[in-house]
């Protein structure tokens, strides 16, 4: 068990230490429950409850139910404020473990503990020591009328305004009291407090409409571009259209140029990607373009240059070509003189 538990005047008739809420049967372990009541103990209820609701844990939910019934107990039961509370001791007791067993491999079982616990949490007031030090704290961060005046200014109002009633019932003609003259000047305080903050409101929203003016002048049109006509018309000249959701251009007769709604119009792929748009998949850009044209380019001198290389070396291949032709004239020749020598033997 991690703090005390105040069983210190539990022998002494009539005499306790604070007031105290109990949840009993939690179905939590107390480990999980003691991490987040060493939070709260020894804070005033204010900072408590706003420890408990950003904390992050399950549990603390659980915890916040139980401080506030402590608080409701002291205020109904004790005739305590609430603002003047604090935690003087919370811990949470081991409650009964619900056995399971979960099977597992070769005809074996594992045990399931299903842990619960009882938390309690006990709230005291504060001393007046105390009191002075948070009340001076809350003034200087620009709080109200610190802890507890506000609940006993309002009692008072309360009161004063039945006292009225009662006399304007009775025939009395109502009296203005110093009390009501101090709330009367309050008022008037108050008032010229909201015309001060309305003042730096309208200040403020000046300085913004001004920044945003700013802005508007900084996202000027782009060169080369123009806006989307209302009648939904293309621009002479400007024919690529740019989508400001997507930061894409689409030229003419590209794939998604119909269906593109277009808040500019650009003259040039170039100024469009200048200004930030770039090509749709399966458009090439301007750069690859460019790329492509100078292979283009290279390619074709290649090609001349494979014709070029070609025609030489059928112009050098014709020597050769008429000396076959006349080596194949003298054979011919030759075969017709030996035919001729034959008959003429015979």
């Amino acid at each position: 068990m991690v703090g005390p538990k105040l069983n210190e005047r539990a022998m002494v008739a009539g005499e306790r230490s604070g007031t105290k809420a109990t949840a009993k049967y939690v179905r939590t372990s107390a480990s999980k429950a003691r991490v987040v009541l060493d939070l709260i103990r020894g804070l005033d209820v204010r900072r408590a409850s706003e420890v408990l609701r950003f904390s992050e844990r399950g549990i603390s939910h659980d915890i916040a139910k139980v401080l506030q019934s402590a608080v409701a107990n002291a205020v109904h039961n004790e005739a305590q404020e609430p603002d003047e509370l604090f935690v003087i001791a919370c811990y949470a007791d081991e409650g009964p473990t619900m056995r399971r067993f979960r099977p597992r491999a070769r005809g074996r079982a594992t045990r399931i503990r299903k842990r619960s616990c009882h938390i309690t949490v006990i709230v005291a007031r504060m001393s007046d020591d105390r009191i002075e030090v948070l009340n001076a704290r809350d003034t200087a961060r620009g709080g109200a009328a610190g802890r507890g005046g506000s609940a006993q200014s309002r009692r008072d109002r309360v009161e004063r305004s039945r006292q009225r009633a009662a006399g304007l019932r009775d025939g009395r003609p109502a009296e203005t009291t110093d009390a009501e003259a101090t709330d009367a000047e309050a008022t008037d305080a108050e008032v010229e407090e909201l015309e001060e903050q309305a003042d730096d409101l309208e200040s403020t929203v000046e300085q913004l409409e001004a920044a945003v003016d700013k802005l508007e002048e900084q996202s000027a049109i782009p060169n080369g571009a123009v806006e989307a006509p209302e009648d939904g018309s293309v621009p002479e000249g400007y024919e690529i259209k740019g989508n400001a959701t997507s930061l894409k251009y689409h030229p003419p007769g590209s794939r998604y140029y119909d269906i593109t709604q277009a808040e500019l119009y650009f003259d040039t792929p170039e100024n469009a990607e200048a200004a930030g748009y770039e090509a749709p998949a399966g458009t090439p850009s301007v750069d690859e373009t460019e790329s492509e044209t100078e292979i283009d380019t290279e390619d074709e001198s290649q090609t001349d240059e494979g014709s070029a290389s070609e025609e030489s070396e059928s112009s050098e291949a014709t020597p050769s070509e008429t000396n076959q032709q006349g080596s194949a004239s003298d054979e011919s020749e030759s075969d017709e003189e030996n035919r001729r020598a034959d008959e003429e033997d015979k």
